[in-house]
């Protein structure tokens, strides 16, 4: 059984419960994906499961060297290829050029991984990049939205090394641990899970069962 698959995010709904109680969900295109290689101890050094996100929107392009690599798992050509570990089951082996999908590895109420790349901010201030509350916002004060002091003078002299300033915000691969299945559409190949994803709608995320 693979440890997990490629998906794509929609964006973010609600759906009701049979008491009325309202849950925020995010929509993931769990699917369908192939298995495009399988690497092992005697030839790569480990065992993975490789992976292609099929879009059903339409083909990808693809240059000569991937074409073959494709057509060696007799798999359509895919843009995000990622690896996954598995278990191998007698009953149901999985093979090259096998279809994924969401139903085939998590259920209703199963607990997933989901890692992604958050919406990148820019370069912003230590205010909405850290929290920090700043200065007063009286006449005069001369200090509004600056980080305030940084260092000492005497000892040790220097700023401290890993002290929050302005910098880049977002565009970084974070993981959201523990958020519950909800609902599954087989027929879509859609996931509905409970909270948050990271990155915007469009984005590719990698879901996972949780250890």
């Amino acid at each position: 059984m693979v440890e997990g698959l490629v998906g794509k995010k929609l964006g973010i709904t609600q759906v009701f419960n049979e008491d009325g109680v309202i849950t925020p969900v995010t929509v993931i295109q769990a699917g369908p994906c192939v298995v495009v290689q399988k690497k092992t101890f005697e030839r790569d050094g480990y065992e993975k499961i490789q992976l292609g996100f099929v879009d059903p929107k339409g083909k990808t392009r693809a240059n000569k060297p991937m074409k073959g690599h494709f057509k060696k798992a007799d798999a359509p050509a895919t843009r995000i290829l990622r690896e996954f570990s598995f278990s191998e089951d007698e009953e149901n082996p999985v093979n090259v050029g096998d279809s994924i999908l969401a139903r085939d590895i998590f259920k209703v109420f199963d607990l997933v991984d989901v890692t992604g790349k958050t919406k990148g901010r820019g370069f912003q201030g230590v205010i909405k990049r850290h929290g920090f509350s700043g200065g007063r916002a009286t006449h005069g004060s001369m200090h509004h939205r600056g980080p305030g002091s940084i260092g000492a003078s005497a000892y040790p002299s220097r700023v401290v090394a890993g002290m929050k300033g302005p910098g880049q915000m977002g565009s970084k691969r974070v993981t959201v641990k523990r958020l519950q299945v909800v609902q599954i559409d087989e027929e879509n190949n859609l996931m509905l899970v409970k909270g948050s994803v990271p990155g915007a709608p469009g984005g590719y995320v990698l879901v996972t069962r949780t250890k």
